[in-house]
C-alpha cells in the first residue's frame, strides 16, 4: 500500500472494514480493505459515481469545502488490489460523517445548521405557543422556503450510506472472485424492510385525541409509539400514559419541554437531561425523540435510553437542516439511531399544502429498496381535520397492502431497537458448507447472501429449511 507502511497494514485495514462489517454482520475476511495512500489533513466533498456525495479526507488531495459545482469523482480510483481493495477514502470516516452529520457545518444555503443562538429563532419560540397552526405554518414556509436549491442530503430520501456500503462489498466480490458473501439479513424471519409508526403529542388537543388517534390504529391492526413532552405543554397523568400502554402502544419521552433550546448550551443540556433521564425512568420509556427534531450527536451519550429517533434521513423540511444519509438503524455510541426516512404529517400538509399520500408512498419505495426503515412521524394535533386524518386513514391502508403482499414487519420502535441490538451482537459461523447465526435471538435471524447481478448487488434468503436444521443440531 502506497504511503502506508507495512507493519501499520493490518491496523489499517481493520479500521476501514469495520462500516461494512458491522452493516451487514459478514465475516471480516470477506470485507478487506486498505488505504491507497496517506489521507489529506482536511475534510471535504467528493463523488462516487454520478449521484453519491461524501463528505470526509481523501489519499487524491485536499477536497472542496463545498458541496455545489465539480467535484472529484473518486470511483475510478478504488482498485481491486490481490484479495482486497484499495481505497482513496477511508470508509468508516466517511459513514459516520454522514451518520453523524458532522458535515452540517458546511451547509451551503441560506439556511446552514440551524443556529441555536439565533434572536429569530428564540423570538420564535417564545411566541410560538401561543401562535395557531395557521400563522405557524405561514412563517415556516418562509424559513424553509429555499429547500428545493439544497442539493445534498438527496430529496426527498437519501441512502448515501447503504449505497455506498453496498458498493463495497461488490468490490469484495470482484476482488476474492467470490460468487456470493453470507451475511445475518436485516430483519428478522426474513422481512424484506420495515416499518414504524410514531406519534409525537405536541398540546393539549393532541393529548385529547390519543384515544380516538388509538382507534384509527387499531381499526387497521397497527400499534404505534406516542411520544409525550413531559413538562409545561400539557398535563401528563399515570392515567393518560397508562390507557396507552394498556392498549398495546408504547410511550416514549419528547424532549423535556419543547421549546427549542435542549441543545442551546452543553450546562443547560446537562441539566435538562437530568429530568428526561428521570422522566425516562418514570414513565417505564426506552425511547427519545427531540422536539422539532433538534439534535447534536456528541452529546447523545448523556441520555439514558436505549435508542433516539430524532435524525431524519434528510431533513431539508426540518429546521435544523442536515440528515443522516441513511435509511438503517445505526449506533452512535451506546445509543441505537432509529433515522426518520419519510417526511412529517406537518411539513406534508402545512409546508407542501399536500393532502396525498403521494409522496409517502414515493419514499417508502425509496426506502423498501434499500431494505430499510420506513418510519413515519404522525401528529395526533394535525390529524384531527377530516381531510388530514383521511390521508392518514389512506397511508396505512396503503401500508397494510404491502404487510400483505410483502410481508412488509411492522414493528414499534422498542421492538426494533431489541433486534437490532441483538443482531449487532449476532456472527455468522461456519457449519460445514454452509453457515449459521450464532447469538442471543438468532432463532429469528435468517441466513443471506450478497452476490453480483450485473452492474448491481443481489440479496438472496438462504433456504429456511436449511437454517432450522442447521438450528436443530
Amino acid at each position: 500500500m502506497t504511503g502506508i507502511k507495512n507493519e501499520s497494514s493490518k491496523e489499517v485495514t481493520k479500521i476501514v472494514s469495520r462500516s461494512v462489517v458491522e452493516y451487514f454482520r459478514c465475516p471480516e475476511s470477506y470485507a478487506q480493505f486498505t488505504l491507497a495512500g496517506p489521507l489529506s489533513d482536511d475534510s471535504g466533498y467528493f463523488r462516487l459515481g454520478p449521484d453519491t456525495i461524501c463528505y470526509g479526507r481523501t489519499s487524491a488531495g485536499s477536497p472542496p469545502k463545498c458541496a455545489s459545482g465539480e467535484l472529484e469523482d473518486l470511483w475510478s480510483d478504488c482498485c481491486l488490489n490481490g484479495s482486497g481493495v484499495s481505497l482513496p477514502f477511508d470508509p468508516t470516516e466517511v459513514v459516520e460523517n454522514w451518520r453523524l452529520e458532522r458535515y452540517s457545518s458546511r451547509l451551503e444555503g441560506k439556511r446552514k445548521a440551524a443556529s441555536s443562538r439565533s434572536p429569530l429563532r428564540a423570538a420564535y419560540y417564545s411566541v410560538r405557543p401561543f401562535l395557531p397552526v395557521s400563522v405557524r405554518k405561514h412563517l415556516q414556509a418562509l424559513y424553509l422556503s429555499d429547500w428545493r436549491k439544497l442539493t445534498f442530503p438527496r430529496w426527498p430520501v437519501d441512502h448515501s450510506v447503504d449505497s455506498l456500503l453496498e458498493r463495497l462489498l461488490m468490490l469484495s466480490l470482484q476482488a476474492g472472485q467470490m460468487d456470493q458473501i453470507p451475511f445475518i439479513w436485516f430483519w428478522p424471519e426474513g422481512a424484506p424492510s420495515c416499518a414504524m409508526i410514531t406519534h409525537d403529542v405536541e398540546t393539549t388537543s393532541g393529548r385529547d385525541f390519543c384515544s380516538e388517534l388509538m382507534d384509527i390504529d387499531d381499526e387497521h391492526g397497527v400499534k404505534a409509539a406516542f411520544q409525550i413532552v413531559p413538562e409545561k405543554r400539557y398535563p401528563v397523568s399515570e392515567r393518560f400514559r397508562s390507557s396507552l400502554r394498556n392498549r398495546g402502544f408504547e410511550v416514549n419521552i419528547q424532549d423535556l419541554n419543547h421549546d427549542g433550546h435542549l441543545f442551546e448550551d452543553r450546562a443547560q443540556f446537562l441539566r435538562r437531561v437530568e429530568r428526561i433521564n428521570r422522566y425516562g425512568r418514570e414513565y417505564g420509556a426506552a425511547g427519545f425523540r427531540s422536539g422539532a427534531l433538534y439534535r447534536n450527536t456528541e452529546w447523545f451519550d448523556d441520555l439514558e435510553f436505549s435508542y433516539d429517533m430524532s435524525i431524519p434521513s434528510v431533513a431539508h423540511l426540518d429546521p435544523q437542516r442536515g440528515g443522516c444519509c441513511t435509511v438503517m438503524p445505526y449506533f452512535i455510541g451506546k445509543i441505537l439511531e432509529l433515522p426518520l426516512t419519510t417526511i412529517q404529517d406537518y411539513s406534508l400538509f402545512h409546508i407542501l399544502h399536500d393532502f396525498s399520500i403521494e409522496l409517502w408512498k414515493r419514499q417508502i419505495a425509496l426506502v423498501a429498496e434499500k431494505h430499510g426503515l420506513i418510519s413515519f412521524i404522525v401528529h395526533p394535533d394535525y390529524i384531527i381535520p377530516d381531510r388530514e386524518q383521511g390521508a392518514y386513514r389512506e397511508l396505512l391502508a396503503y401500508l397494510i397492502t404491502l404487510r400483505t403482499e410483502q410481508k412488509l414487519w411492522f414493528a414499534l420502535p422498542g421492538e426494533i431497537a431489541r433486534w437490532w441490538i441483538a443482531r449487532s451482537q449476532m456472527t455468522l459461523v461456519r457449519d460445514g458448507d454452509s453457515w449459521r447465526v450464532q447469538g442471543p435471538g438468532s432463532k429469528h435471524a435468517r441466513v443471506a447472501y450478497a452476490r453480483l447481478a450485473g452492474q448491481l448487488l443481489s440479496y438472496e434468503l438462504a433456504p429456511r429449511e436449511v437454517a432450522r436444521a442447521i438450528d436443530a443440531r
